[in-house]
């Protein structure tokens, strides 16, 4: 029996080096290869010569040479998505960049689209006035004309269902890939401070997340040792807080870390999680030190709330995360570490997530409408509502009235 070709498209690309994205093509590929054949679509400019190899477990590897991110984005995806239809079934995009050329592939082949909008991205902070502007409507597009659209939280959920009347389908992220580490002498010399009880967030430095109110906060309590991993170089929001928060004794700012144990030994052996996302939906960090057994502070947003099940801590400004640091009991922290990995458990495993995109791969190539927030019966002439209405008054008598 010839299996299902799928393509994965707006990655950077596998083996995994980056980020959420990556990592879910990863396990897709890992846990479904022996039920669709899988295509994946990889920036050329991040893997050097002797990276870019031809498959990676059972998956084709097709190499752009642009970057996934930032504008380049666009036109990596729609090269990305012009390549796919040659032999592909299904369209597995990530991200809206390439949208606006979905209603040509509508029109003109019969290429199932699965889409993930990846949070609100137009509502991003680091974006200018008319990168804000083209994704606002490439999310439109990316849902109108999708066979699938995909939200990674409950919460993008009810924006997309109030926006757009359509049904998105709730998908999050796995966590179980990441690693208990005990530090080694070794680990102790190179990371003193993880001797101590250190807190940890690890991000892009970008405004959105509240990288700045944060480094504030513990500016104010220098007893309390942070950690912060992030692209510091890569903006001038980034250099602006490294150059004035760098050398501060108990804040100890880390480039990207991309080695697995390296990251997991960091996040593992903290006290507590402090993450101030306050756009998007599901963050992979976020789950991650949740499987790991993290107590979180989290920033006041919904979508935060909906991850943790409204059951972190929360704050919304660096005076109210000074008083959560200063008045949470051990007792507290305990009890919320145990409850955060109650939930990843139940939610977050890349088992649970894999299966999610199977069923939905299956429906897609079944599939050749969307499904909308309104039943089919509201769409019915009034006046045959109006006759099975009058029908059910004449005869409302109820089961328990029954002798």
């Amino acid at each position: 029996m010839n299996k299902s070709k799928i393509a994965i498209i707006g990655t950077v690309g596998l083996p995994a080096k980056y980020g959420g994205f990556e990592t879910l093509a990863e396990h897709l590929v890992t846990h479904l290869y022996d039920k669709y054949d899988f295509t994946v679509y990889c920036s050329g400019k991040k893997y050097n010569k002797e990276e870019k190899i031809a498959s990676y477990k059972g998956a084709k590897l097709i190499y752009i040479n642009l970057n996934a991110n930032g504008v380049q984005s666009i036109p990596y995806d729609t090269i990305s998505i012009l390549k796919a239809l040659r032999n592909n079934d299904v369209l597995l995009i990530l991200g809206v960049a390439g949208a606006w050329i979905l209603p040509l592939i509508r029109l003109f082949t019969n290429k199932k689209i699965i889409i993930s909008i990846d949070g609100i991205e137009w509502k991003r902070d680091k974006w200018p006035l008319l990168a804000k502007l083209y994704l606002w409507w490439a999310e439109k597009i990316a849902v109108r004309f999708s066979h699938i659209d995909i939200s990674d939280n409950e919460s993008i959920q009810d924006y997309t269902a109030l926006r757009y009347q359509t049904l998105s389908r709730v998908i999050e992220y796995g966590a179980n890939h990441t690693l208990e580490v005990k530090p080694t002498q070794e680990d102790y010399i190179k990371y003193p401070f993880l001797s101590q009880q250190y807190a940890i967030k690890v991000c892009r430095i970008e405004p959105e997340n509240n990288v700045h109110l944060v480094l504030e906060a513990f500016k104010e309590m220098p007893h309390k040792p942070l950690v912060i991993v992030g692209n510091w170089g890569n903006s001038s929001y980034g250099m602006a807080l490294k150059a004035t928060f760098g050398s501060i004794s108990n804040i100890h700012l880390y480039n990207p870390i991309y080695n697995q144990r390296e990251i997991d030994l960091l996040r593992g052996n903290a006290a507590l999680y402090i993450h101030g996302h306050s756009a998007g939906g599901t963050n992979p960090s976020l789950v991650e030190a949740m499987y790991l057994g993290l107590p979180i502070i989290s920033f006041n947003v919904s979508y935060n709330k909906t991850t943790t099940e409204n059951k972190a801590i929360y704050f919304s400004s660096t005076a109210e995360l000074i008083t959560r640091l200063t008045t949470t009991s051990e007792n507290e922290l305990c009890a919320l570490r145990n409850e955060m990995k109650s939930i990843s458990l139940r939610r977050y495993s890349w088992e649970v997530i894999s299966n999610q995109y199977a069923l939905l791969i299956k429906e897609a190539l079944h599939k050749n409408k969307k499904n909308s927030i309104y039943s089919d019966i509201q769409k019915l002439d009034n006046h045959i509502l109006e006759r099975y209405q009058l029908a059910h008054l004449n005869n409302s008598e109820l089961f328990y009235n029954k002798r």
